[in-house]
């Protein structure tokens, strides 16, 4: 119990660790007051327990947004020290990379213009703003998965080659590294269902999705997250 605890206290003093934490409590509390809240009208503590559990994941959401107003100096160092990718092997890994780090460099500005103009800080209306980090994020998502089926297609040739030669410490270590790709791909395809049902009514899904299944393919995306950071952290 008192390594749990401290391990949690770990990921919690990390800001990504915390954003993490934030952001599964986030849709969790979505998916189950969601839940909730679709409960017949006769179960009105059930009803009023999931209004308040939205409410919540709102608040959360809003908490999230404000924090990454200080997120673009280190995703510009990111994308500054990442360069062109000149270290990949593969040059497909390296310009999906350097298109998602555009992406992603590109996100936050759009973000923050839109959480001022609904703060009144400026004048100008958010929703297109909001529209363009929604696209970018997406696009980002896309990105990744495309890359991560990349990565996987060439492990897999990495693991046939080592078979053939026998080496088990080689394959052992690219079992792993598949098995990340993987987490990596559903992850960001339950991140980009929610993006796609965030984009304007008509395209695709949008806007079809109930509370419960946007807090579902999030808190998806939020464990795995997680799992991943724990395993890093193992390594």
């Amino acid at each position: 119990m008192q390594q749990s605890v401290e391990a949690l206290v770990r990921v919690l003093e990390s800001y990504r660790g915390r954003d993490k934490v934030i952001r599964t409590a986030c849709y969790g509390s979505q998916l189950v007051g969601g839940v909730l809240s679709r409960k017949a009208e006769s179960d009105v503590s059930s009803q009023r327990l999931g209004k308040s559990l939205l409410l919540f994941s709102a608040q959360l959401s809003h908490c999230r947004t404000v924090l990454r107003l200080f997120d673009d100096l280190s995703m510009l160092a990111y994308s500054h020290g990442y360069g062109f990718g000149a270290g990949e092997e593969d040059a497909g890994v390296r310009w999906i990379s350097v298109l998602t780090n555009v992406a992603d460099q590109l996100y936050y500005p759009c973000e923050h213009i839109a959480w001022a103009a609904d703060a009144k800080l400026i004048k100008v209306k958010s929703d297109k703003w909001w529209l363009f980090s929604t696209v970018l994020w997406g696009t980002s998502l896309l990105l990744g998965i495309l890359r991560s089926i990349r990565v996987l297609l060439l492990l897999k040739k990495k693991l046939k080659k080592h078979e053939r030669d026998g080496a088990d410490n080689s394959r052992s270590q690219l079992h792993r590294k598949m098995r990340g790709e993987v987490l990596s791909v559903l992850s960001s395809m339950a991140d980009l269902s929610n993006a796609i049902h965030w984009m304007p009514p008509g395209f695709l899904w949008a806007g079809r999705f109930p509370n419960w299944l946007v807090g579902m393919m999030g808190t998806v995306s939020s464990l795995i997250g997680l799992i991943q950071m724990s395993g890093g952290n193992s390594d």
